[in-house]
């Protein structure tokens, strides 16, 4: 039976790209393949749809790129990292799956699925068909908030149910403790047989019985994950002691292993809760950023103000935010002013003052004022929403080192298996005591946890891409903080990045009336050189101008209280008859000369100023020993004079957009290292896609936004430096995670096959180095950008 599926094919330029796909296609037995360029679609028809990944590959190799559908679930029933391997490996086999990744750290599951012969649907019912729940993220934002609700409420209840039973576990356990005791010579007498058994079963099989479940699954599925591992080893001390007691009665009494089995599975209960405490703490950024949106606003509708919820909310409406009130959407005050705290979507620790005209973001608290706002960006487009999906996205991926984890994983279990049966056999072959054999077999069976393992890489993630979102740093992928700690140069665009982006008055030859009316005239131009002449007078109160008369390319004339008002270059003063001597602009400034009633009356120097923060952002990239460049499209003299006074290595000037990619290039032969672009404007945007990693200002184009890795929420150039340092802070931190969890592996299993390391002890340190990794990792959330510290 043929299948046809439509597939989307991105990249193609012409026909003759469209005419190579499909003759690649049509050589791969069984498929047949026509390619369409006009509608960018692939209709291909399949003997067998396991060849599927055979022409998605080909694709690729063509240098083209097959576009899926994301699909994210919320996975429930995880135990450890080899149940998300599991999972992961049955969704990429599904016939239609591009690529599929399960994180056990956010306990999420995305899956990019081919148009057509896969559904969400199918997707969810076979990760149900492998023993787990799944639920699929809905899109809109007022939906996700309620399924995080309902996950938040579902997991305080699985909390207090795992926190009641590691407490009657521990009380069932303790008075076991005392044939431990009595063995080591602390007491001289013991539990009898049957009291022991009835402590011991219900520890077993009720609050052990997750073990059970889970190691069922996986064993049904041909797998097999921690709760093999758990279940094995307790199961093999339990039934060895009731093997023991019914066949020696009393006598059996100081020889049974009850104890070891019921505190195996108390202790590793117990770091279970502690893990699943730590590991919603590492979420926490996700749940923050979700909590900031309001459920509702209010709206301006049909001349009343009226209560509606946020996602009926449209572009254009106006909005009425209170003081104490988080503003619903993305807008622009049209009226009041206030000051806003925006510190959790920017890092900005003080309050922004705002005013009519000014971007208010949704999600910002507001101050003392009310405001009302002209909605922007609603829905999915708003900046709230990009972080969250952005801080989601990067949260998802997994580094190299994670995916060498997860081949470890995928074979980890079988080999402890394995070790612990090779131990068993020896120890009873060299000792000739079974009881003995078996329980340093059950200790390296409990040691052998990959928990730490799968917990390692995704942990720290999480943690370190939440932290920096806090702060204002979004970081798109995992990719991106591997490469980011390793920066060796970084080249800053000028105009927006290391200066305002705007210009403003630097000096006046002329008086201070010549200066009112020629600022008058410019209100009546929307050029940022005549913005930042009517700027300098804000104080003052101007007349409205008359008789304006625009001439491109040289300037403006009209009248002002009825003087003759013309500004401009010299080509313009030329033509009313002045001859002025033009200025060689060394500095960076503009000259514009004006002139009233056909006399010269003063020339205004123009000038984009730089940022104060500019000189500490080079001199911070300096301590860490990277070097910081200038590109811009200006002439050499005020490029170099920037250069000079920020302290820069060195500068690229008169660089058209298109040559910023070629800069990028020379200077990575250059340094011999990673090299980062950092900009703000739509030409600066094939730059930051060439860099190894870009990194675009919050207050600049959403192209540059899209096309970086790093985004800067707020236009401050020394988070640049911050950014490098989460990136390593990061980065060392998972190979910090990678050394406790394979040291625990690596020393306790030998430890526990040669008899140094009892079962109840391996229990401990099994819950231990999950506790551990998850515990390195928070200590992430103490980190604090320097910017803004002096």
């Amino acid at each position: 039976m043929t299948t046809t599926i439509q597939l989307p094919i991105q990249g193609m330029s012409c026909a003759n790209c469209a005419s190579r796909i499909g003759a690649a296609l049509n050589r791969i037995d069984g498929v047949e393949a026509s390619v369409n360029f006009a509608l960018e679609q692939a209709a291909v028809t399949l003997l067998d749809e396991a060849s599927l990944p055979e022409v998605v590959a080909h694709i690729r190799q063509q240098g083209y790129e097959v576009v899926g559908e994301r699909v994210e679930f919320q996975v429930s029933g995880m135990s450890c990292a080899a149940c998300a391997g599991r999972i992961e490996r049955a969704l990429a086999a599904l016939p239609g799956a591009l690529s599929a990744e399960v994180n056990f750290a956010t306990e999420r599951a995305l899956i990019t699925l081919l148009p057509g012969p896969l559904s969400p649907a199918v997707v969810r019912d076979q990760i149900v068909a492998l023993g787990f729940g799944a639920e699929q993220v809905r899109g809109s934002v007022s939906a996700r908030q309620q399924q995080l609700q309902a996950r938040e409420q579902q997991e305080r209840q699985e909390a207090r149910r795992a926190l009641h039973q590691v407490l009657i576990a521990s009380l069932l356990t303790l008075p076991l403790l005392a044939g431990m005791m009595t063995m080591a010579g602390l007491l001289s007498w013991h539990l009898p047989a049957w009291a022991e058994w009835a402590l011991a079963t219900p520890v077993q099989f009720w609050i052990g019985g997750r073990f059970y479940r889970g190691a069922w699954l996986a064993l049904k599925n041909r797998a097999a994950n921690m709760d093999v591992l758990v279940a094995t080893g307790t199961s093999a001390a339990y039934f060895y002691s009731l093997y023991l007691w019914l066949s020696l009665g009393a006598q059996a009494s100081g020889h049974l292993y009850f104890e070891a089995s019921a505190l195996i599975i108390t202790l590793i209960s117990l770091g279970k809760l502690l893990e699943a405490r730590a590991r919603r703490s590492t979420q926490s950024a996700i749940r923050e950023l979700m909590a900031l949106r309001p459920e509702r606003a209010t709206v301006k509708r049909g001349g009343d103000w009226v209560s509606v919820a946020v996602d009926e909310v449209l572009r254009g409406d106006l909005i009425r935010v209170l003081a104490g009130e988080r503003v619903p959407v993305d807008g622009t005050i049209s009226q009041g002013s206030s000051e806003l705290d925006e510190s959790i979507l920017t890092g900005e620790s003080m309050p922004v003052p705002r005013g009519v005209g000014e971007p208010v973001l949704g999600g910002a608290i507001n101050g003392s004022g009310v405001l009302t706002i002209t909605a922007t960006t609603v829905g999915e487009d708003s900046s709230l929403n990009k972080i969250i999906a952005l801080v989601e996205r990067a949260q998802m991926g997994k580094a190299p080192l994670q995916q060498l984890v997860d081949r470890v994983s995928a074979v980890f279990v079988p080999l402890v298996m394995a070790v612990a049966l090779l131990t068993l056999l020896l120890w009873w072959a060299w000792a000739g005591d079974f009881g003995h054999a078996l329980l340093a077999a059950v200790a390296v069976l409990v040691i052998a946890c990959p928990c730490a393992l799968g917990l390692a890489t995704p942990a720290a993630i999480v943690t370190g891409t939440g932290v920096a979102a806090r702060h204002g740093i979004l970081i798109k992928d995992v990719d991106t903080l591997q490469k980011a700690h390793d920066i060796k140069a970084v080249i800053f665009d000028k105009t927006g990045t290391l200066t305002e982006g705007k210009p403003v008055l630097q000096s006046w030859s002329g008086d201070a009336a010549s200066l009112r009316l020629a600022a008058a005239l410019q209100q009546a131009s929307e050029h940022p050189l005549a913005r930042a002449m009517t700027a300098s007078q804000a104080q003052a109160s101007l007349p409205e101008p008359q008789g304006v008369e625009v001439r491109v390319g040289s300037g403006i004339v009209g009248e002002v209280e009825g003087n003759r008002v013309a500004i401009g270059n010299p080509a313009l003063m030329a033509s009313l008859g002045l001859v002025v001597d033009p200025v060689e602009e060394t500095d960076g400034a503009t000259r514009v000369w004006v002139a009233i009633e056909g006399r010269l009356a003063g020339v205004a120097a123009l000038a984009d100023t730089l940022r104060p923060e500019s000189r500490q952002a080079v001199a911070n990239l300096r301590a860490r020993g990277i070097d910081s460049w200038l590109v811009s499209g200006d002439a050499p003299g005020p490029v170099a004079r920037i250069a000079g006074e920020l302290g820069l290595t060195g500068s690229f000037d008169s660089v058209l957009p298109d040559g910023k990619v070629g800069r990028v290039e020379a200077l990575r032969g250059q340094v011999q290292g990673r090299v980062a672009m950092v900009g703000d404007g739509v030409n600066d945007a094939p730059a930051l896609a060439a860099a190894d990693v870009g990194i675009a200002m919050g207050s600049g184009s959403d192209v540059a936004m899209e096309t970086a890795a790093i985004t800067l929420m707020r236009s401050d150039p020394r988070l640049v430096a911050d950014a490098i340092d989460i990136s390593a802070a990061t980065w060392r931190t998972i190979r910090q995670n990678l050394f406790w969890a394979f040291a625990f592996n690596v020393t306790g299993i030998p430890l526990a096959a040669l008899g140094y390391l009892s079962p109840e002890l391996a229990g401990a340190a099994m819950a231990l180095s999950s506790v551990t990794v998850l515990g390195n990792s928070l200590l992430l959330k103490r980190w604090r950008p320097k910017a803004g510290q002096g």
